[in-house]
């Protein structure tokens, strides 16, 4: 089967997209009315992050939240889920370009990805990039859930965004 035809997916909104473009890549695309100095802040400063990470749907709370966002920095996320205990998600920042690329590892497990971000900025909206590679097709595949869930987080940095617009004009 062919793998863009696969996992193909978009939000409800079809704003948010999601397309798996080889067996070990994942890519997500939206563009946000914000510039981009602006969004590269909600995903580097913890304050802002926790703010709209987690998707509200999933019944989960982030607990924590650490970035040293430079080169060899290092980043790790503490979830809650119910009373299932907590889990954290960690890695290193391989690239830091402000306001424009992150790359960083996720090191939670053998199947971790690479993540790039980059933000491209024309008329004031930023078209965001979040490519995901795997170490496997087997790893891509067990991931690709997760990654729908970024609609959601999207729909809520697309909330947060519009308060910091405002306020940073």
């Amino acid at each position: 089967m062919d793998a863009r035809k696969e996992s193909d997916v978009a939000s409800a909104k079809g704003r948010t997209r999601v397309e798996r473009t080889s067996d070990c890549e994942l890519v997500i695309t939206r563009t946000f009315d914000a510039p981009a100095r602006i969004v590269f802040e909600a995903w580097t400063r913890p304050e802002l992050f926790k703010r709209w990470w987690v998707p509200k749907s999933f019944g989960m709370e982030l607990l924590s939240c650490e970035q040293d966002v430079r080169v060899g920095g290092t980043y790790r996320l503490v979830f809650r889920h119910g009373d299932s205990g907590s889990m954290a998600f960690h890695g290193r920042y391989l690239e830091v370009v402000p306001p424009s690329r992150l790359v960083w590892t996720n090191e939670e497990s053998a199947d971790g990805s690479v993540t790039t971000l980059t933000l491209e900025e024309n008329g004031g909206k930023t078209l965001l990039v979040v490519h995901e590679r795997y170490p496997s097709k087997a790893a891509c595949v067990a991931n690709a859930g997760a990654a729908d869930g970024m609609s959601e987080s999207f729909d809520q940095l697309d909330e947060l965004l519009v308060t910091l617009a405002a306020t940073r004009r």
